[in-house]
């Protein structure tokens, strides 16, 4: 039986292979809004104005948006999912 650091780093791998393979390295607007579980893109808006995005949000030269990791991603939703149980 797999010890929990080996089951937690399984889940956070897998979570970010699914992401990658949906979205790619990079999440922004409505696939970051549906990774994160905001309900709408305006409760992200709001959430990134008040720096209240549980993940790093970034800018890009020359792109319009806030962006994030799906590494980073994939690490808070094992996290949260690791918290629950």
């Amino acid at each position: 039986m797999k010890n929990k650091i080996d089951h937690d780093t399984d889940l956070e791998k897998a979570l970010e292979a699914d992401l990658l393979r949906e979205y790619g390295p990079l999440l922004t607007g409505n696939s970051l809004c549906k990774a994160l579980g905001y309900p709408s893109l305006e409760a992200l808006r709001q959430a990134v104005a008040r720096h209240k995005v549980p993940v790093p949000v970034f800018s890009l030269p020359n792109r319009r948006g806030k962006f994030a990791l799906s590494k980073d991603v994939a690490t808070w939703l094992a996290d949260q999912r690791n918290r629950a149980v």
